[in-house]
């Protein structure tokens, strides 16, 4: 199942998803610890057969909106909300930006891990998304944080989650989600 490849020098990771082939570069996240390097941007056809599997396995789930952080996550929020008949997504950014207005920040708590970072949603966002049904979509689940620093930042807005997507899992979870949808697995790699 793990396969490492070496493309011009770089050790890389044969991801299967969607009927899709993909080589993904593996990259150093600690001394011993290496990941594969996935992201959606720029790959229109990954992220159309994903919206279209993810969309499978929504039907049945009634919500009002898409929402999910910036920025590699951002495409595939599109898909989903164009194929879904939405005229809006929302999207929580990791600083406050010029143009919001009223925005509401969850903060990362002292012990999640070092290279979490803030979740802002402007206000504009928030009142869109109060007392609606939204699911929450990310490309990778690695420590679960993102997704429940998004879940606690719906619920403060007065939204509530009714389903939770990843494209793939990372690892075990350090923050444990129930009912998670995701549709592949990634490796972590152990380096001596």
């Amino acid at each position: 199942m793990e396969k490492w490849y070496n493309r011009k020098g770089m050790d890389t990771y044969n991801l299967e998803i969607c009927g899709l082939k993909r080589e993904l570069p593996l990259v150093y996240v600690g001394k011993n610890t290496r990941l594969a390097s996935f992201s959606l941007l720029g790959d229109v056809e990954l992220v159309s057969l994903v919206a279209e599997e993810i969309v499978k396995k929504l039907k049945e789930t009634s919500f009002d909106y898409f929402i999910g952080p910036e920025v590699k996550v951002v495409p595939l929020i599109y898909e989903l909300a164009r194929r879904f008949g939405h005229s809006r997504f929302a999207i929580c950014r990791k600083s406050i930006k010029p143009n919001m207005i009223s925005p509401v920040i969850v903060k990362p708590l002292p012990f999640f891990p070092k290279h979490v970072r803030q979740l802002v949603l402007d206000g504009t966002d928030a009142e869109m998304l109060k007392g609606k049904k939204v699911v929450v979509v990310d490309d990778v689940i690695s420590t679960g944080v993102t997704m429940r620093m998004m879940g606690e930042l719906a619920k403060r807005v007065g939204a509530q989650v009714v389903a939770t997507v990843a494209v793939l899992k990372q690892g075990k979870q350090f923050d444990k989600l129930d009912n998670i949808l995701t549709l592949a697995e990634l490796p972590i790699f152990k380096v001596d």
